[in-house]
């Protein structure tokens, strides 16, 4: 990979670590900020939950737009909005007094619609940048790895900040979409198809009975993937919620040490994520069977945590540690097949329909492992098991590489392309 191409990632790679950051260096500090706006539980939870469902709702939306008019002229404005509603969290308590809370909702709000159009944007980004399928998996696997350095960072950088005020979270916000926006402008060069993006691409009717296409010829092996990704990230944030309030309940760990601890579990995700975009080439066949392993690493490590409970301590983080190294696994695997199976014309709606998917595992997860921790303690990870199972078999029965798999020469008109040539044979 040459040095310009390096730096394009490297700009690339900005948008979902700071847009990770952006959202995951809230959960360290919800405690004092409840306090300090006078609001209870459920109130403070809306703060992530409305980031969330916004993001869930425009991702497609902006992912169409993106097709139509290029991926740079989407994310930097969606960066800039990302940045704006950071700044009006931040700075509420200086001029909203009473309605301080509601206007940090709103920050939040803006927040999320930045959010849409930022980070899912990446990986369709990534196919148009490169032209050779073992490239795509790498980079890929590297976008993945900042996706998880950003939750990595996000516990003790939040924690950090904290220490200052509870707004100096908010306040970064800017900061870092600001330098996002930086390199995205200056070190990104939108291949030329990209920028003849809108003349190329059909009118929006035309364009939904294309995708209406897609999903009749490729919906089954999609749906999988959805439902991996959606899976991965819902048990991940569950965790992720369960471990964190064990430290502070039963351990009484608190603050940046607590940070701390979570970033180790979630340092095993990073590495497994980045080892996996390196290894899996462009070896589709590779890239579900990993896949399928991951999530039965992720299964059985759940069903360790529902044998030992929270003693020994120790071995609580290897299990985590271990589901994080099978998500790790799994997902660059996913965003790689999913990607390359795309033709360029409809990469940014289906990849950003599949972030959406994510998006509703991680606003998911938290919620139900807090209700089960409390209706059905017992069961609360063996059911976690099973839905980890579930995806693996459906990927397994879904998911077939040998087979014809929308590749990027699909026509815009919904086609589906002809089946993938065993090696050595004739097109001819």
């Amino acid at each position: 990979m040459g040095t310009s191409k390096s730096k394009d990632l490297i700009a690339a790679a900005s948008v979902p670590l700071i847009m990770t950051l952006g959202n995951s260096m809230l959960i360290p500090v919800l405690p004092s900020l409840q306090k300090e706006l006078h609001v209870n539980s459920l109130q403070i939870s809306l703060l992530i939950t409305v980031y969330s469902i916004v993001a869930i709702v425009l991702i497609p939306l902006a992912g169409y737009l993106s097709d139509r008019f290029g991926r740079k002229k989407i994310m930097i404005p969606s960066l800039i909005v990302t940045g704006i509603g950071g700044l009006l969290c931040g700075s509420a308590s200086w001029f909203a007094g009473d309605f301080t809370y509601q206007m940090i909702l709103i920050g939040r709000f803006v927040q999320g619609i930045g959010a849409a159009g930022a980070a899912p944007i990446v990986m369709p980004l990534v196919g148009d940048m490169y032209k050779s399928e073992r490239e795509v998996s790498g980079a890929l696997g590297i976008i993945e790895t900042s996706n998880t350095f950003g939750k990595v960072l996000s516990p003790i950088l939040g924690s950090l900040l904290a220490l200052w005020t509870w707004y100096a979270v908010f306040l970064s916000i800017p900061v870092l979409s600001l330098a996002s926006v930086l390199l995205v402008a200056f070190l990104i060069r939108v291949p030329t198809k990209d920028q003849d993006a809108k003349q190329q691409q059909p009118g929006f009717r035309s364009f939904l009975s294309s995708l209406a296409g897609i999903a009749r010829q490729e919906g089954r092996w999609l749906a999988a993937i959805f439902a991996i990704g959606a899976t991965a990230m819902l048990v991940l944030f569950g965790i992720l919620f369960y471990l964190s309030n064990v430290l502070e309940e039963l351990f009484n760990i608190h603050g940046v040490a607590k940070g701390a601890l979570l970033a180790i579990p979630l340092s095993a995700l990073c590495l497994s994520s980045f080892l996996t975009g390196k290894w899996i080439g462009e070896s589709k066949m590779r890239m579900k069977w990993i896949s399928v392993a991951g999530l039965f690493l992720l299964a059985a490590s759940l069903v360790g945590i529902a044998w030992i409970g929270t003693n020994p301590l120790w071995l609580l983080f290897v299990l985590v540690g271990t589901g994080g190294v099978g998500i790790g696994s799994a997902l660059p695997c996913m965003d790689a097949l999913i990607t390359e199976g795309i033709c360029k014309e409809q990469r940014g709606t289906v990849t950003s329909l599949y972030s959406s998917m994510r998006f509703i595992g991680v606003a998911l997860g938290p919620p139900l492992v807090s209700i089960g921790m409390v209706r059905f303690p017992q069961f609360l990870f063996y059911g976690l098991s099973a839905l980890a199972v579930l995806a693996l078999l459906y990927g397994i029965y879904a998911v077939k590489p040998e087979k014809s798999q929308a590749s990027p020469a699909s026509t815009s008109s919904g086609k589906a392309a002809e089946p993938e040539l065993p090696k050595g044979s004739n097109p001819a």
